[in-house]
């Protein structure tokens, strides 16, 4: 029966009339069909471009769910009808565009066909069994959301095969392992009509060097990841075969690890000639009801063949030019390997198409530049920095040249244009605090210092109201009297002395007890005294009066030893006043005398067997910092250049870098 429905999956009508209805599948490739209708067939006008139509065999099997794509309208003296191609309704997912980058990193294999699958406008599509758990890079660019689910698996070492349910909505699509369990039969003079065999070593290829995105040096190889070698090879086939090469080119892959998985799987199909069987066999399954006899593309068959024996083939095709007419008849191929979308000529074409809108990149220079002084302690620091997107780094080359200290200063007088600074306001500035202490002056030797000479004069002391001491010589004659003291008990006595002269020298104190006298001696010519007094007092009355001295002219000799001075200074600010001022300044480039004799340069913190005080495109690749892959990293690095004393640097830093445009966008 094969029925027809709108885009909303809406039965409009059945084609009792359809003749010529057929399909054709194979692994992992869109299944094809075809139908035909009287061009008088009323019902034509329910069949529209795109419309979805089923067809199911006369055991009631669903065949597929299709849609209608190109009419065509045949006329002629014997046949008046329309044919209509059919597209099983995976096709739908062609109509998603992946535009532009879409990157998938790390995710297991269902994360990334259901991330792809949720890109979808209609969700038509869900992800059923998924027997595969891979972590691969996945990249996308400017193609449909099919042509990019079906390359996922396009990188396993191992079979695959889609499958789909299209008897549920959303419709089912399932990625699952190969059975490898014989699941039919084909016996010749049983079910095996006819047959023929094909062995072709055109295709034999038992090295393959794989090639990804990129040109030139810069496109993508698998040497990396394969120990060096650029190529694989199956020594086996090559001893039994010989040698054979090939170079693969699939510009869709940018990383080596996924190049080299999926050159792997070409190598175990290229590697031994291919072998195809073809023949008609009968579905006997609902005659006999013996599961073996049910013939279906992708199963394990065991074909019996009285020339070759057993032979354990996948059915690699199936299709039938007649579903209701043939019904049962069906044409199989057999082959000793999985046929896969990459190995059909539509693919191949499909490819190309989008290897010409995938970026390839380009190679740049990065040129990064420096001058600076610097000295044994402060070296010159160039960094660069190298972007997540460069895809390779292909040279990294130092240029440099080591000159005279340069100091830029500003002096006062000598030739040259003076230029007059802006003018400065005044101000009154206070310093910040100084701490006060003690300071020793340096020490000063000693010496005799004479004075400037003093004129004489007479010199009158000021008044004594009521007391006086006297001391005057005595000679001649004289007489001495004598006092004693009276009172109350006669306390000790005062001193008195007496000199040669006869002069006595009394002194008077605040408690001096009254004296009485006691005789007079006279005496004549000089002469001294004995005197025995006793303890005694003198009242003694000094009325007010003054003295004149005569100081004759006279000089003072002073003599001064080696000392030092102490000076204690106290906590204290300075406020100094600046007025309004201008400065002049001549512009002058000054050198140091002298240049550096060596240098030390270092990628990294990697020192680079460089001394020389110049140097031209020395490679750094071997000193720069490297990820466990062997790749430069991205990011930050920097180059010093340390001179053993003040220099100038001047230095350039360039890179030839692979990029691909995959960041950013068109500003």
């Amino acid at each position: 029966m094969l029925t027809i429905y709108n885009l909303n999956r809406e039965p409009t009508a059945i084609l009792e009339n359809a003749y010529g209805v057929g399909y054709s599948k194979e692994d992992n490739v869109l299944t094809t069909g075809q139908f035909s209708l009287p061009a008088n067939d009323e019902k034509k006008v329910h069949i529209k471009p795109l419309y979805y139509a089923e067809i199911v065999d006369g055991t009631d099997e669903q065949i597929g769910l299709f849609r209608v794509l190109p009419k065509k309208h045949e006329f002629s003296a014997n046949q008046n009808e329309l044919t209509y191609e059919l597209e099983h309704v995976l096709g739908t997912l062609m109509g998603k565009a992946l535009f532009k980058y879409h990157q998938f990193t790390n995710y297991v294999t269902r994360e990334v066909i259901e991330r792809l699958l949720n890109m979808q406008t209609v969700k038509n599509w869900v992800l059923g069994d998924c027997e595969f758990t891979r972590y691969f890079h996945y990249s996308f660019e400017n193609e449909n959301l099919l042509s990019a689910i079906f390359s996922v698996p396009k990188t396993f070492d191992e079979p695959y095969v889609w499958e789909t349910d299209t008897t549920v909505y959303p419709w089912v699509l399932h990625l699952r392992k190969p059975q490898t369990e014989i699941a039919s039969r084909a016996i010749q003079g049983y079910n095996l009509q006819d047959f023929k065999v094909e062995e072709n070593p055109n295709s034999l290829w038992n090295r393959i060097y794989p090639l990804g995105a990129g040109e030139g040096v810069n496109q993508l190889d698998i040497k990396k990841v394969n120990n060096g070698e650029s190529y694989v090879e199956n020594a086996s086939s090559i001893a039994r075969y010989g040698l054979y090469e090939t170079v693969w080119v699939d510009k869709r892959f940018i990383d080596s690890a996924s190049l080299k998985s999926s050159a792997l799987k070409l190598l175990e199909k290229w590697s031994e000639p291919i072998i195809t069987w073809q023949g008609n066999v009968l579905d006997l399954s609902s005659i006999t009801g013996i599961k073996a006899d049910k013939i279906r593309q992708g199963k394990l068959c065991r074909v019996r063949l009285d020339d070759y024996g057993d032979v354990d083939m996948r059915v690699i095709s199936e299709s039938n030019d007649d579903v209701f007419e043939n019904d049962g008849q069906l044409n199989v191929v057999l082959g000793n390997a999985l046929q896969d979308l990459g190995t059909t000529q539509a693919d191949l074409d499909r490819r190309q198409q989008v290897n010409e809108l995938y970026s390839q990149g380009a190679t740049n220079i990065l040129n990064f530049g420096y001058q600076d002084n610097c000295d044994n302690t402060t070296p010159a620091v160039i960094p660069f920095y190298i972007d997540d997107d460069v895809v390779n780094v292909n040279t990294i080359e130092l240029t440099y040249r080591t000159k005279k200290f340069r100091a830029y200063s500003g002096v006062t007088k000598g030739g040259g244009s003076l230029v007059k600074s802006t003018s400065s306001g005044g101000a009154t500035v206070k310093s910040t605090s100084s701490g006060g202490g003690s300071t020793a002056t340096s020490s000063s030797g000693g010496g005799v210092v004479k004075t400037t000479a003093s004129g004489g004069g007479t010199t009158q002391t000021s008044t004594v109201n009521g007391q006086s001491t006297q001391t005057s010589s005595a000679g001649g004659d004289h007489h001495h009297k004598m006092f004693q003291t009276t009172g109350n008990g006669g306390g000790e006595g005062l001193p008195v002395n007496a000199t040669a002269g006869g002069g006595i020298v009394i002194q008077l104190g605040p408690n001096t007890p009254k004296m009485t006298d006691i005789y007079t001696n006279e005496s004549s010519g000089n002469h001294s005294h004995s005197v025995t007094t006793p303890a005694h007092a003198h009242d003694v009355n000094i009325p007010a009066h003054a003295h004149e001295f005569s100081t004759p002219n006279h000089e003072h000799n002073v003599n001064i030893p080696n000392h030092t001075h102490q000076i204690d200074i106290p906590n204290h600010t300075h406020e100094i006043d600046i007025p309004d001022h201008t400065h002049e300044i001549l512009h002058k480039i000054v050198e140091a005398p002298n240049s550096p004799t060596n240098v030390v340069v270092k990628v990294d913190g990697n020192t680079v067997p460089q001394t020389a005080l110049q140097g031209d495109r020395i490679n750094l690749v071997n000193y720069i910092n490297k990820g466990s892959d062997g790749n430069v990293t991205r990011g930050r690095h920097e180059i010093t250049i340390t001179p053993n004393t003040i220099a100038r640097i001047e230095a350039d830093v360039i890179l030839r870098v692979f990029i691909r445009s995959q960041l950013g966008g068109q500003l």
